[in-house]
């Protein structure tokens, strides 16, 4: 029987993994937040977009009932995500305003 390993994922890691995927892999410069949180928000723009074609698609008849719903699935994944990662940064920022100067 083998042992699943353990993995621990600090956010710091995640977005310089996510940095290194969106630019490609190269090593020069360090891709900054904003740059970062603009792709993947127009990566979640993107998946909508998909899904929408996929049911426009599907409603013309030229679509797989399939590919509907797993586009849709996940535009619904992406959303939460988003969503999520929203209400973590407004409850950060709030956190931020409320310390002791």
């Amino acid at each position: 029987m083998s042992a699943i390993p353990t993995i621990t994922v600090t956010p710091g890691a995640a977005a310089r993994a996510y940095g290194t995927t969106a630019t490609g892999g190269s090593g020069g410069a360090t891709p900054d937040f904003g740059a970062t949180l603009q792709r993947a928000i127009a990566g979640a723009v993107s998946t909508g977009q998909a899904a929408d074609q996929q049911a426009m698609a599907a409603i013309a008849g030229k679509g797989n009932l399939t590919d509907v719903v797993t586009a849709v699935s996940r535009a619904e994944l992406t959303l939460q995500t988003a969503t999520a990662l929203r209400d973590r940064f407004v409850q950060a920022y709030q956190d931020v305003m409320q310390m002791p100067i």
